[in-house]
């Protein structure tokens, strides 16, 4: 990433178009033993308390190879439990992202250091920039579906995020 990214703290560590294309031998490579996950766009959709396609299978992958997982989001608890619960995941609600107290707190669950921790997300002024203050990589990921236009707010951000995004993903090299 250049200096812009560097300047408006944009940047990312590594990009993929989807976040089950995310796998156990690449963050081996990294040196990366846990996740933190944001729900919204990442996992599922808005609102959805069922993951993607592909999500619960990605999820178990992960866990059969070690490498430990946990959600923070913005969210509150009654909507990220009905969610995380059946998954069997541990979260932090009401995370305040992009402040670095919700990444700091998954840390201390997972009992990982930020060296060893990498956080998935698909938004930059949350995801992104909470991964950069709290210093842990960030593996961006493209959003699922382009949120309902009841999300107006989220909506005006995506544009405001264009000039930021990442233009070279690990998937599109296969790595």
């Amino acid at each position: 990433m250049g200096l812009k990214h560097k300047i408006t703290k944009t940047d990312v560590d590594f990009a993929f178009r989807k976040t089950v294309d995310i796998t156990p031998a690449f963050l081996q490579k990294h040196g990366i033993k846990g996740l933190i996950l944001d729900v919204d766009n990442t996992l599922t959709t808005h609102d959805n308390p069922i993951p993607a396609e592909g999500i619960t299978q990605w999820l178990e992958n992960m866990k059969k190879n070690g490498i430990k997982l946990i959600i923070v989001s913005n969210n509150h608890a009654e909507r990220v439990r009905p969610f995380a619960d059946p998954l069997g995941l541990d979260f932090v609600s009401d995370s305040g992202k992009p402040l670095k107290r919700g990444y700091t707190a998954a840390m201390k669950k997972m009992g990982l250091s930020s060296e060893e921790t990498a956080a998935v997300g698909d938004q930059l002024f949350t995801d992104v920039w909470g991964a950069n203050f709290a210093k842990v990589r960030m593996l961006y990921v493209e959003p699922i579906e382009l949120e309902p236009k009841s999300k107006r707010f989220i909506r005006f951000k995506r544009v405001l995020e264009k000039p930021f995004l990442p233009k070279k993903f690990v998937d599109d090299k296969k790595e």
